[in-house]
């Protein structure tokens, strides 16, 4: 699998405070990407969502949605749009013979 670069959008305002916590080097979140190599009609290829516990899983419980992803390279989307670039037409002419 190659390497795939994706940029996150996320509104912090979104955050549940309840959700953060203290670690070591810092406070952090824990969150979830979710990923569609096809990009909707808006170019996004997916979401980010607040990453909920096994048990607020299976209660039914969805984690807030976060923001999107977009996948800018390495990815499904990257060929389609190098494929789908026009090529120049082969100008005979211009040889050089």
């Amino acid at each position: 699998m190659s390497k795939q670069i994706v940029t996150l959008k996320i509104d912090v305002t979104k955050i549940s405070k309840e959700r953060l916590y203290k670690g070591k080097k810092g406070t952090y979140l824990d969150a979830v990407v979710f990923l569609d190599p096809q990009a909707d009609q808006y170019g996004n290829n997916g979401m980010i969502t607040e990453s909920v516990s096994k048990e607020e899983r299976e209660a039914g419980t969805k984690g807030a949605i976060l923001g999107n992803a977009k996948i800018i390279s390495g990815g499904q989307q990257t060929k389609q749009t190098q494929q789908s670039a026009p090529q120049p037409p082969a100008d005979e002419d211009d040889l050089p013979f």
